[in-house]
């Protein structure tokens, strides 16, 4: 797997840093956030059920556009 640096969250602190990434080869995107406490979760169940193997997590709007740019770049991939 080799990603392909995105864009990290502007305000970043150096510490706690909402990332993305697209994973050419995977043709998918990957996205470093905070994680969800159990009170989102709930409401996220609401859509269907949360597996093991899946997470929930926040990242800032203000990370739009680098997610718009994540999606460009993966959709670019498929092509």
């Amino acid at each position: 797997m080799a990603l392909r640096f995105i864009g990290i969250d502007p305000n970043t602190d150096g510490d706690h840093c909402p990332t993305v990434w697209v994973d050419d080869e995977r043709q998918e995107i990957v996205i470093q956030g905070w994680k969800a406490d159990a009170a989102l979760e709930e409401q996220a169940r609401t859509a269907g059920p949360l597996p093991d193997t899946e997470a929930v997590v926040r990242i800032p709007a203000r990370m739009a556009q680098i997610i718009r740019e994540a999606a460009d770049a993966a959709d670019t991939a498929v092509r």
